[in-house]
């Protein structure tokens, strides 16, 4: 049974490392949590390693300057790993050609401009739809507004031309202060659901948590992932990638199942039990914040 905990202290010396999620256990998207950023920075000065590990569709130096922007500070953590930085290496491979159509905002433009010299293929180039070979989805192009329905019309042309929707950031919605907004992840299901091809990247996918660990081991040397937590509140995304990926886990009840798990300081011990049960979700631990 997941075991509710008080504060992270009680289990932090189990651990060596944490992989630990950004938006909703790190930040709201507006401001940094205090707790999370102390609890940290004390296990930091405790010798723990803190690996940033985000579906964000920016990659790694993109987030840490958003992050940066918003009073996140650097010596909080020790890495970060993103789901743009793996989605990269499958743009860069050409995987869904070199015009594609993005649906996305300008903040993610430089994802497509990149020094991947590794690869030789061309410059890839943002096109109409209508001049396309495939789909790049870092988000909505308005997350204030749009819905996933929305791209329903864009979806079935692009369906009708076979072409393959590369989804830079798996998560569905996430919390924007106290608004819910919808993620790239969304608008990739609406694809899936009506028959199209998606190449998803970040967590819970297995090469999103190959690159945290082979840069984790590369700064401390040989690992073992039993002493590695991952944190997160996402049951589909941290949770379910924990889980799978063979990492213990702990579930950060209040962010997007704070409802669900009655969370208010602590989540509520039987509807958390409830929750669990319906999503067939078992983290080692769940906490109500992170701190």
């Amino acid at each position: 049974m997941t075991r509710i905990i008080a504060s992270f202290r009680e289990i932090a010396a189990d651990y060596d490392v944490l992989f630990f999620d950004v938006w909703g256990c790190l930040h709201d998207g507006i401001k940094p949590y205090p707790g999370a950023i102390n609890g940290l920075l004390e296990y930091k000065k405790h010798g723990g390693t803190v690996v940033l590990l985000t579906n964000s569709p920016r990659p790694g130096h993109m987030t840490t300057k958003q992050i940066n922007s918003i009073g996140v500070p650097r010596e909080s953590w020790d890495i970060i790993v993103t789901s743009g930085d793996a989605a990269q290496h499958s743009l860069f491979r050409g995987d869904v050609g070199n015009n594609v159509y993005h649906i996305g905002t300008r903040n993610e433009y430089p994802f497509f401009h990149e020094d991947m010299s590794e690869f030789p293929s061309p410059k890839i180039n943002r096109v109409p739809l209508q001049e396309a070979e495939g789909i790049v989805c870092t988000g909505p192009f308005d997350e204030s507004l749009d819905n996933a329905s929305d791209y329903l019309p864009d979806l079935e042309i692009a369906l009708s031309k076979g072409f393959k929707l590369l989804c830079a950031n798996p998560d569905l919605e996430v919390y924007r202060g106290s608004k819910k907004v919808i993620c790239a992840g969304a608008i990739a299901r609406q694809y899936e659901m009506i028959g199209g091809d998606v190449l998803l990247f970040g967590k819970p996918k297995a090469e999103i948590y190959n690159l945290a660990f082979a840069r984790a081991e590369k700064l401390l040397g040989q690992l073992d992932k039993s002493r590695i937590l991952c944190v997160g509140d996402g049951p589909l995304t941290d949770l379910a990638g924990a889980i799978r990926n063979g990492y213990p886990s702990l579930f950060v009840t209040g962010g997007l199942a704070k409802d669900e798990t009655g969370t208010g300081l602590h989540p509520d011990q039987n509807k958390l039990h409830r929750y669990l049960a319906r999503i067939d979700m078992k983290p080692d631990f769940a906490i109500g914040y992170f701190g």
